[in-house]
């Protein structure tokens, strides 16, 4: 008699167990996975390097992807599909007016974007005045700018060649310069 109602109280106190592993919250879950992989790549692409423009596309995509995966976690899996459901196939040229009329609006909320509100961020401190030494002071750098004579290619250098030509003939001039002064 025993031995026959331990099998039952064992399934009594189990069945509940397991049918609470198998509800459709978990399986909401489970579906839910892409959305909340999708979401993480997002946030993957945020964390590299990117321009403004590219940021604000990327704050998009991760709204977006947000927003799907929060819905997809609050909603049964009968009600998602509903709502955000496969629709069946678009043609290319649906595609392609949505893609141009999408550009067509990043383009413009690019440009609606005010400089003022980036202002704020200034890290450095703007109440102390910016000093900028040359190599010689006093006496010394009167007498470097009456010894230097600036070629004429060095005044608006136009390839990277002169400029470097320029550097070089500088740093040379100084080299000389220290020779003769020293003297």
């Amino acid at each position: 008699m025993m031995k026959e109602i331990i099998p039952v109280v064992l399934l009594i106190f189990t069945l509940p167990f397991i049918l609470l592993s198998y509800s459709p919250a978990t399986w909401a879950k489970k579906h839910c996975k892409p959305f909340q992989k999708k979401l993480h790549n997002v946030q993957a692409m945020q964390r590299k390097s990117y321009s403004l423009k590219r940021g604000i596309n990327l704050r998009e995509k991760e709204d977006l992807a947000r927003n799907k995966w929060w819905q997809c976690e609050r909603l049964s899996k009968k009600r998602f599909n509903a709502k955000y459901g496969i629709k069946g196939k678009k043609s290319k040229k649906s595609k392609n007016r949505k893609t141009v009329a999408k550009k067509r609006k990043n383009k413009l909320s690019v440009k609606k974007i005010k400089v003022a509100n980036y202002s704020e961020t200034t890290t450095f401190n703007q109440q102390s005045a910016i000093i900028i030494r040359s190599k010689y002071q006093g006496e010394k750098q009167s007498a470097w700018l009456e010894f230097y004579n600036l070629p004429a290619k060095c005044k608006k250098p136009k390839t990277m060649s002169d400029f470097a030509y320029c550097h070089e003939h500088k740093r040379q001039q100084q080299t000389e310069f220290d020779e003769v002064y020293q003297e």
